[in-house]
């Protein structure tokens, strides 16, 4: 037997057991993924540290369907995301060195954080 059929063979094998995610998400409730959106510039700070909105998530809650996007800071070539903060709202600038962003869950504004500019660490306000 030549290495053509069997190659096409697995294959086809691969194909058939290939996870649809579509499918999973109907059976598993998770909301399915929104298509990419671009980086999108939301604020300059005073020592010229860019705000940007960079990845995004699909959500879903009382008020229906939203999509958050994830923060990161710019400044010249380095980037630092800031961890586990998604948000609906656009980031405030507070000073040359914190922004305030709220967090948000299931389409509704959650708690307020304090992110770093230069660290990206954002601490849950009091």
């Amino acid at each position: 037997m030549s290495a053509g059929p069997v190659l096409a063979a697995v294959g086809l094998g691969v194909l058939a057991c290939a996870e649809r995610p579509a499918a999973r998400a109907a059976v598993e409730g998770d909301v399915p993924a929104v298509p990419a959106l671009a980086d999108s510039l939301v604020g300059t700070a005073a020592g010229g540290e860019e705000i940007w909105f960079t990845l995004s998530r699909a959500d879903s809650g009382a008020t229906g369907r939203c999509t958050d996007r994830a923060i990161e800071i710019r400044h010249g070539a380095r980037r630092i995301p800031v961890p586990l903060l998604y948000t609906a709202s656009v980031p405030t600038i507070l000073n040359d060195t914190t922004l305030r962003a709220r967090l948000s869950t299931h389409c509704a504004p959650g708690d307020s954080y304090l992110v770093d500019l230069r660290s990206g660490r954002p601490v849950r306000e009091r």
